[in-house]
């Protein structure tokens, strides 16, 4: 049992991880992010309860929420792309730099400080909400995605900041796309598939980056997280994966069946939402 659990707390922790699941699930679809800004919070406040230190708290929660992001992407993936609603030539000219910026980020993770990864899920979290909610929702960077160096910057700036927040992408990338004249229904689609490029390296990145955890906090690894390897906590995985994977379908329909302004500030509220749980702690 873990230190300072009973089994009541368990089953409560236990059955708030798997309807977090299915609400990250739906975000998965709606947004096509992976969920990974609800997933992060609520380990957050898991792990807190469980007394893991908090110098490892805030990589943990990120890189368990990226290994639960592999299935819910590659399903939330393939649902719009049998709409036909993917950009695949985004795909292309994005997931060599997408890659590059995962692992940039899983080297950053191994020795930041617990307080960056706060700082920078706090700062796009609201950057990206502001631009969401505003009204001059007409405001555009170009009318189409530009070609050449710049895009390729932009795929390496979404695979960093997704591996540093534990997200599958889908945050900036949907914003750029709504940035250059695309629609978010098709920017959601698009991100979907991008969430497969960030989590799958990027979990990977967390294992690496997790191990010397093992050295420093053995107490931690063998009583309040066992089956935690690097900084992915399989327990964790475990309790959330199978309802995220049997509602992120439901979060497409959803989707799709929303307007444009509908979705916009739906998404702007959540980011909104996610970004002040750690605003407040870092005060």
């Amino acid at each position: 049992m873990a230190v300072g659990f009973n089994v009541s707390e368990l089953l409560e922790l236990a059955i708030l991880l798997v309807a977090v699941g299915a609400l990250s699930g739906f975000l998965a679809g709606v947004f096509g992010i992976g969920g990974g800004a609800i997933l992060v919070p609520v380990f957050y406040e898991c792990f807190r309860l469980a007394g893991v230190p908090l110098e490892v708290r805030m990589p943990l929660c990120v890189g368990t929420s990226l290994a639960i992001i592999i299935p819910t992407s590659i399903r939330s993936y393939r649902a719009h792309h049998a709409r036909g609603a993917v950009d695949m030539e985004v795909v292309r000219i994005w997931w060599l730099p997408v890659l590059t910026g995962v692992l940039t980020g899983s080297v950053i993770a191994r020795y930041a400080p617990e307080r960056l990864f706060k700082i920078v899920f706090v700062m796009v979290a609201f950057s990206a909400a502001a631009r969401l909610l505003s009204a001059k929702v007409d405001f555009k960077l170009g009318d189409d995605l530009p070609k050449g160096p710049l895009m390729r910057i932009y795929g390496y700036v979404v695979g960093l900041l997704s591996t540093l927040m534990g997200i599958g992408g889908g945050l900036f990338a949907n914003i750029l796309m709504t940035l250059y004249g695309r629609s978010i229904h098709q920017g959601v689609a698009t991100s979907a598939a991008l969430a497969v490029l960030v989590s799958i390296p990027g979990a990977l990145g967390y294992i690496y980056a997790g191990w010397p955890v093992a050295a420093h906090y053995p107490d931690v690894l063998a009583l309040q997280l066992p089956f935690a390897i690097g900084y992915v906590s399989l327990i964790g995985a475990a309790l959330v994966m199978p309802t995220s994977l049997l509602v992120a379908p439901l979060g497409v329909s959803a989707a799709h069946a929303m307007s444009k302004r509908t979705l916009e500030r739906a998404f702007g509220v959540y980011l909104l939402i996610a970004g002040s749980r750690f605003a407040i702690s870092l005060m």
